[in-house]
């Protein structure tokens, strides 16, 4: 018996649901986040306390106004190589990426994740409405795809 390239075909159970792509079903909703005002110093701490490589910035009326990431911080280190003294003086304002890309809970994952790969960005702050919901990393995208039968994508 001669199978195709794709191996065994098994039969798809028409009752069961399409699995949910939504960035929504995978994004993170407890997020940490830093204020425009708060010292660098304590990003790098939180950072690498929480194990994770950026989050939102948030202004005094809950907006979100920027992102500080691993890198920001990184660059903020290689100005202090001219004084001869790594430096993580300032606040998250002067270092914090402003151009913020956000992405809508309603979008699938395989966008979000050709997002990715096009803006070279390692997370993306998930709006809805105006408001920050949540926040989706490229590690999200990888799960939410692991977890899904091929037989059952759906929007």
């Amino acid at each position: 018996m001669v199978q195709s390239y794709r191996g065994i075909i098994t039969k798809v159970d028409k009752k069961s649901a399409p699995q949910p792509v939504a960035v929504a079903h995978y994004m993170s909703r407890k997020l940490i986040t830093f204020s425009p005002d708060q010292p660098m110093y304590e990003v790098v701490k939180t950072l690498l306390k929480k194990k994770i490589s950026g989050a939102p910035v948030m202004d005094e009326h809950g907006q979100l106004c920027g992102v500080i990431s691993e890198g920001d911080c990184l660059k903020e280190v290689v100005k202090g190589q001219y004084n001869n003294m790594p430096n993580l003086a300032g606040k998250v304002s002067e270092h914090m990426t402003t151009n913020v890309i956000t992405i809508s809970p309603d979008m699938n994952v395989f966008d979000a994740a050709d997002m990715f790969l096009g803006k070279r960005i390692r997370r993306f702050p998930v709006v809805a409405e105006g408001k920050l919901v949540g926040q989706i990393s490229q590690k999200d995208i990888m799960r939410a795809v692991l977890s899904m039968k091929s037989a059952t994508w759906g929007k």
